[in-house]
């Protein structure tokens, strides 16, 4: 099983000085097979939408790294790995800068960028960037038209949502397109991921709370629409994140990966260890059991 774990972005393990640049180093060295990213701007005393599951935020949201940088910094000193968002809120961010933002990780990690999209879900959030919420989705349909101009033509030109590309000369291309995946579960967002993207992001919890035929399930319809839509349903991704609660043991983490991935048979898939582990060296610990407790799966 190749098995990747995201990078220390949240909680007191962010904080750590030079501590992405060793964890990274490392966990690749022990045979990660992916480094991953989340993206939370800010943590609301008294939010308007809590986390899910929460009765406000988690306190890992207080202490956040900027996904961008840390994925440059993973790419700086890696050479092997996915570097994979699950997910960054790419309508949060002006379209442009985004796009170079991108396009410069990929070349500096010899292309092995996976960027995964998702909107978000908070209204402080999307206030403190001055755009508003209710424009998400046709404003991700216009990251992803960008996107797709940016890195396939040398003269770019696009009339955006809020904002315009005068026609402009862009050398710098990715090293190969970069596979966008997209977070979504309701009906509008998963025709999205048929009709427009290059995978998807699924979730798996540990302990279990959605079934795994059931995510199963999902798959097989995404791949029929994606059919329908006239594009090849086996060329659509699966990159699974899997979130697990503090407290369960490394054993019980790598029996679940094994079910989810033997039922899903995603492309990628890492261990989010953001909540589980206060440091770089515990977080750390964990990968390496856990890549000793899946090895030959």
């Amino acid at each position: 099983m190749k098995l990747g774990f995201s990078l220390p972005v949240f909680g007191r393990a962010a904080a750590t000085p030079g501590g992405i640049a060793r964890y990274a180093r490392e966990a690749e060295r022990a045979g990660a097979a992916g480094l991953w990213v989340a993206d939370r701007l800010l943590s609301p005393v008294s939010p308007e939408v809590p986390y899910p599951g929460y009765d406000t935020m988690p306190e890992e949201f207080r202490t956040v790294q900027d996904p961008f940088v840390a994925l440059s910094v993973a790419a700086a000193v890696t050479e092997r790995a996915v570097l994979g968002s699950s997910t960054i809120n790419a309508t949060q961010y002006q379209p442009a800068n985004l796009a170079r933002q991108l396009t410069s990780i990929d070349v500096a990690s010899n292309g092995r960028l996976l960027p995964g999209f998702g909107i978000g879900w908070s209204p402080e959030e999307y206030a403190a960037v001055g755009v508003p919420m209710g424009e998400r989705g046709k404003r991700l349909d216009d990251v992803l038209s960008l996107l797709e101009t940016w890195w396939t033509r040398e003269l770019v030109a696009h009339e955006g949502v809020g904002y315009t590309v005068a026609e402009s000369h862009v050398g710098l291309k990715p090293v190969r397109r970069p596979p966008v995946h997209l977070a979504a579960f309701g009906e509008r967002s998963l025709r999205r991921v048929a009709e427009r993207a290059d995978g998807w992001l699924p979730v798996w919890s540990v302990p279990e709370q959605i079934p795994a035929e059931a995510l199963k399930g999902m798959v097989a319809k995404l791949r029929a629409d994606t059919e329908k839509a006239g594009r090849d349903p086996q060329a659509l991704g699966v990159a699974l994140r899997v979130n697990v609660a503090r407290g369960i043991e490394a054993a019980a983490i790598a029996e679940s990966v094994k079910k989810i991935v033997e039922e899903l048979a995603p492309d990628h898939t890492f261990v989010d260890l953001n909540y589980l582990a206060d440091s770089v060296d515990e977080q750390l610990d964990l990968v390496g059991r856990l890549l000793e407790l899946t090895a030959g799966s």
